[in-house]
């Protein structure tokens, strides 16, 4: 079995840890503007690529800039700063669907990859981006059928980029889907003035709608109000047959998701892989990974159009339909490294034995553990509330910055 390179998303430094920390191979990001999530996460800045750089080289990770959107002409100043700034840094490749971009990395002597947002369905399409790009995203509108025709057509005619190596083909894997194909979509544009396809999109589509005919006023009747919002796409319980088309990268979606979001997703998807590579894949632990990614942010989960499906399926509720939901209790205050023991300050809530916490923070990322013992304000207590100085022994450190989390419950309206 060939090896599959998992690719994690990070908006801030705490997801970019949290997917070192659970075995991804390669990250992808966003620097300020033009990028596809823009507005929707908190995005690096031209001043961190370089420590980007340096955390993912110690880990032997591949990092991807994302300049993934329409550019106008106003835009091919700023282009050029962050790709030489890019270049500068090291970082492993630019993600493009612009001309404009393309154009610009190869002339520094960047990797390209090919971004969804160019849409490639056939292998004449990869032929061309061939000339330019080393790795391609598919539609995500094609089947694993119609991929793996496409990935031994590549192997079949030798289609070779810039590289000189056979030509990469990446998919997405799991995350939220547009209702539009490959997500190229005009709503939010129409209705707001504010353009998906420059990394502002308002999600019109998760909204609640009727649908009136408007020559008779007839109101239609739906099973679902939320019409144009899909599921979101999991591709875990037939992971075995999306590594049997050929593919080469596996896309995690979720930049404007929280870091716990990174690790739970990249953690199961790294076991899957594996489990496939060592050959134990089976249904009990699909099913144990299933239970694992319903905890985290999700609208209901699909296999998206990868079996054949022609329709998607719509998610029967606005926000996530996560099983769990986090609950800030407090901030980390000290670490005692040669005890391990870290401190904390309850600023709100409480915290007791048996509760399962997270930590957060730009270094730490996002650790996970169940509370099995605790000292309360110096006594050796069962529960803590607010104004409390708890300390904890872990098995990481942690830093003044960090926050802490209970994680409880989450009940979802059928």
């Amino acid at each position: 079995m060939q090896h599959i390179e998992l690719m994690a998303p990070a908006g801030n430094f705490e997801s970019l840890q949290a997917a070192l920390d659970n075995g991804a191979d390669s990250i992808y990001f966003g620097v300020e503007q033009l990028n596809m999530r823009a507005r929707a996460s908190i995005n690096f800045t031209l001043d961190d690529l370089l420590e980007i750089s340096r955390r993912c080289k110690e880990k032997n990770v591949r990092t991807y800039l994302t300049l993934n959107t329409i550019i106008y002409d106003h835009d091919l100043t700023i282009v050029k700063t962050l790709i030489k700034q890019a270049k500068d840094a090291d970082i492993t490749a630019v993600i493009a669907m612009d001309q404009s971009v393309i154009a610009t990395a190869r002339e520094v002597g960047m990797e390209v990859h090919i971004s969804t947002q160019i849409n490639i369905t056939n292998i004449e399409t990869v032929k061309f981006y061939a000339l330019f790009a080393d790795t391609m995203v598919l539609s995500r509108e094609l089947s694993l059928r119609q991929v793996k025709s496409i990935t031994e057509q590549i192997e079949k005619d030798q289609i070779k980029g810039p590289s000189g190596k056979l030509v990469e083909i990446e998919i997405f894997g799991h995350g939220a889907l547009c209702m539009a194909v490959s997500g190229k979509c005009y709503m939010s544009l129409h209705s707001q003035n504010s353009s998906a396809n420059r990394g502002a999109c308002k999600q019109n589509c998760r909204k609640k709608y009727t649908v009136i005919d408007q020559e008779t006023g007839f109101e239609m009747e739906l099973d679902n109000e939320y019409i144009m919002s899909p599921k979101d796409l999991c591709t875990i319980d037939f992971l075995d047959q999306v590594a049997n088309a050929g593919i080469k990268v596996l896309k995690i979606e979720g930049r404007g998701r929280a870091p716990e979001y990174v690790a739970k997703v990249i953690k199961c998807y790294r076991d899957a892989i594996d489990s496939i590579a060592d050959e134990t894949y089976d249904k009990d632990k699909v099913i144990s990974w299933m239970q694992e990614l319903e905890k985290v942010y999700n609208r209901g989960f699909w296999n998206g159009y990868y079996l054949g499906q022609k329709l998607g399926e719509w998610s029967n509720g606005s926000g996530s339909h996560a099983s769990q939901k986090k609950v800030y209790i407090g901030k980390g205050m000290h670490f005692y490294p040669k005890v391990n023991i870290g401190e904390f300050k309850i600023e709100a809530y409480n915290i007791a034995l048996g509760d399962t916490i997270l930590v957060t923070g730009p270094t730490t990322g996002a650790q996970e553990m169940e509370v099995k013992e605790m000292m309360v304000n110096d006594e050796r207590l069962e529960k803590g509330t607010k104004g409390d100085s708890v300390t904890i022994p872990l098995e990481f450190r942690i830093r003044p910055s960090d926050k802490l989390y209970k994680i409880v419950e989450n009940r979802v309206e059928a």
